[in-house]
């Protein structure tokens, strides 16, 4: 795994949104520029639906849920297919999504690190990515372990 350019991440809180509130529903709003690499990271109680590059479409979004019979655990998406639906295209982006994955995950870690201070319990939560696409070949959840691994590797 790639370790992150922290001088490369922006985080911006969406009020009411802060450091400690809200755990379940929390939700991020990851985007990057290609041209300078940086990182953009949205933490609300909404997606951050203004950052995202409708022609691009190569976000990465998450939320904190609460299931019963797994407690939290951290739920993603990304978009395979992307504005365009064509299969050469969703091979190649579920490449790069699964490339960067582990980059994209630190950025939200790290960048939302003071809130596990306050809730340690996720540390240990697991991290579920789903990776959407019209070709069933893409489609797929994947586990991608717990915060804790991420902030390890700071």
């Amino acid at each position: 795994m790639s370790t992150i350019n922290l001088k490369k991440l922006s985080v911006r809180y969406i009020p009411p949104a802060d450091f400690n509130q809200p755990v379940s529903n929390r939700k991020y709003t990851l985007t990057h520029s290609d041209t300078t690499g940086q990182l953009f990271l949205d933490i609300g109680y909404v997606y951050n639906y203004e950052a995202i590059n409708p022609a691009q479409k190569d976000e990465v979004l998450a939320e904190w849920r609460n299931d019963p019979s797994m407690c939290m655990y951290l739920a993603g998406t990304v978009d395979v297919d992307g504005s365009q639906v064509i299969e050469a295209t969703s091979a190649k982006r579920f490449e790069i999504f699964n490339r960067e994955m582990n980059t994209a995950l630190q950025g939200m870690i790290y960048g939302d690190l003071p809130f596990y201070s306050y809730h340690p319990f996720l540390i240990n939560a697991p991290i579920f990515i789903s990776y959407n696409s019209a070709f069933p070949q893409y489609r797929q959840v994947k586990y991608y372990g717990t915060p804790h691994y991420y902030i390890d590797k700071l």
